[in-house]
């Protein structure tokens, strides 16, 4: 069962290490958080788990990792100097801006200042002089570079279409009310893909793309009974979009997009293309009197045309929250007390295995569970754990909260006959198994 309120997840990952409010120790920083031992680790394996399923699994798909710092031109051919904005309004009560769907019932509406657009990208200065003039945006999402990038991903890997360009990255928005948690922040990441395709078979890539990020999800361990497809309405399409999927998640404090499938169509390869007239754009696009590249390809017959893109885009932060939301779950023990665990998918766990010596001041049982912790760690499947407390029941319930899969428990009649005593979390069922068999279990719990 999911988490009964965002309370309970923020005072999960403050106690266990997940997560931490930047800059804590100076008042923080609305809408930034730091992922801490924990959370980096769950977070990492999440963007493992998307690379991995789109570059590796992919035959087709290139990788890329772009500047966060972007050239003015390319947002503002993008569109985003113009359009990147949300309508923001001062309330003269409480002396705080907000956006406009996002104004609290407290204050009336007769308090409130005329809507105006604010643009949401972050700027600053590049080089010695700060005149104004020399500057550069941060990225306020990562695809623009995977567009400037088109030509040359091509021209170095010789790919045809269809294919794509994948990345993840840091993305950067001047939200004027960060909240939720790490739902909407200032600071996020992102995993996006930008899937090439022949204009006319764009319908069909994006029903399939949809489908596999369902499937994705389900692995991830957010069931696709609880993802509620949404097609978009045409008045709330994005100015790029010929069609829109968002997967919708009920997060803790409401239901809310966890990832968007978009057809956008020719527009951002078309807009950041020379010679436009040339190469046959649908798109109605800003007249690009800068870029040096021609971002299109020639048909058999030597026509220019300019592919349509789908991009599968997802946020991090999002994927982590649904992905805790979803493990989260208390369960009644026969002796009346509680139980916390998070229910994680072993390839996602922070920690893979707790390898714990039955008494923390016995040497041959100390030095044996650390053998058996460097073997396992050997295997690079993840983080393994050395956990020399003392208290077998403690270290048991800590690793239920954390997520870790299994605990592995060394004592004396390990030292006899070489079997160690594995604890599952979920089932929190106990069996013997002999030390050298717990390399090929642990590769088949973390990989099935």
């Amino acid at each position: 069962m999911p988490a009964k309120n965002m309370d309970d997840l923020v005072s999960l990952c403050k106690r266990r290490g997940f997560i931490y409010q930047s800059s804590e120790i100076y008042g923080g920083l609305q809408g930034i958080y730091d992922f801490g031992p924990l959370g980096v680790e769950l977070k990492n394996n999440l963007k493992n788990s998307w690379w991995e399923s789109m570059v590796y699994e992919n035959d087709n798909i290139e990788g890329l990792d772009a500047s966060i710092l972007t050239n003015p031109q390319v947002l503002k051919y993008s569109g985003h100097e113009d359009t990147f904005t949300d309508p923001m309004v001062d309330c003269k009560s409480c002396n705080l801006r907000f956006r406009v769907d996002q104004v609290p019932k407290e204050c009336k509406k007769e308090d409130l200042t005329e809507p105006r657009q604010f643009n949401l990208m972050f700027k600053t200065n590049v080089g010695p002089v700060d005149d104004g003039n020399n500057f550069a945006y941060l990225r306020p999402e990562t695809a623009q570079q995977i567009f400037t990038n088109f030509k040359n991903v091509i021209d170095s890997s010789s790919r045809a279409l269809p294919f794509g360009i994948a990345q993840i990255g840091k993305a950067f928005r001047n939200e004027i009310t960060p909240r939720n948690f790490i739902f909407r922040v200032r600071e996020f990441e992102q995993m996006e893909l930008e899937y090439f395709v022949v204009p006319g078979k764009d319908e069909e890539a994006h029903d399939l793309w949809v489908q596999k990020r369902l499937e994705w999800w389900d692995k991830q361990g957010v069931p696709t009974e609880n993802i509620e497809i949404y097609n978009v309405p045409k008045e709330e399409l994005a100015h790029y979009s010929k069609k829109t999927i968002d997967l919708m998640y009920k997060f803790p404090h409401g239901l809310e997009e966890l990832e968007g499938i978009a057809n956008r169509t020719d527009f951002d390869l078309g807009s950041h293309s020379k010679q436009q007239d040339e190469i046959n754009i649908n798109s109605s696009v800003k007249a690009n009197k800068h870029s040096n590249s021609k971002m299109a390809v020639q048909n058999e017959s030597g026509g220019w045309f300019v592919p349509y893109v789908i991009e599968p885009s997802a946020g991090v932060e999002r994927g982590f929250l649904a992905i805790l939301n979803e493990a989260y779950s208390i369960e009644k023990l026969d002796d009346g007390k509680d139980r916390l665990v998070l229910n994680l998918k072993p390839h996602l766990a922070p920690v893979k295995a707790a390898v714990i010596p039955l008494k923390k001041n016995n040497k041959k049982l100390v030095d044996l569970a650390k053998d058996i912790k460097n073997d396992l760690q050997k295997l690079r499947l993840g983080r393994i754990i050395f956990e020399n407390t003392g208290n077998i029941g403690k270290s048991y319930r800590k690793h239920d909260e954390i997520g870790t899969p299994i605990c592995i428990t060394v004592d004396f009649d390990s030292l006899d006959n070489k079997t160690v005593t594995l604890r599952n979390r979920d089932t929190m069922k106990q069996e013997r198994i002999h030390k050298d068999q717990l390399l090929e279990y642990l590769k088949n719990l973390v990989n099935k």
